[in-house]
């Protein structure tokens, strides 16, 4: 079973999901998280693969052919939410715009008695 194909690599995802925990749109650090799961699952299936056993040979290749398809797509969709949310593709820091919502939202509710 070939390696997983990967447009965005771990340190992109972590980076993604650092900054939108610490910057309040978790959004974008949910579909990380959700790559990264399909990552383990299909590393997975490669080490089981791997031990010769015909009786779950099928069941490895059906999960990972599966597992790859639903990272392919997660992949596209994350790709897409950076550019709509204007995310630096180089950086891979949050947008300026998306901060200022979070400041704004932070600031609305203090003003109602948060701490």
């Amino acid at each position: 079973m070939s390696p997983l194909d990967c447009r965005f690599p771990d340190w992109v995802l972590q980076k993604i999901i650092d900054e939108a925990t610490i910057y309040f749109c978790g959004c974008p650090a949910q579909v990380c998280k959700q790559i990264v799961h399909l990552r383990q699952l299909y590393e997975y299936q490669r080490e089981c693969s791997a031990k010769v056993n015909e009786l779950t040979a099928e069941s490895h290749r059906l999960i990972a052919a599966a597992t790859a398809h639903a990272h392919a797509e997660l992949e596209e969709c994350l790709g897409r939410v950076l550019e709509v949310e204007g995310w630096d593709r180089t950086t891979y820091n949050m947008p300026p715009g998306l901060r200022a919502l979070q400041t704004g939202e932070v600031a609305r509710w203090q003003s109602k008695g948060g701490q």
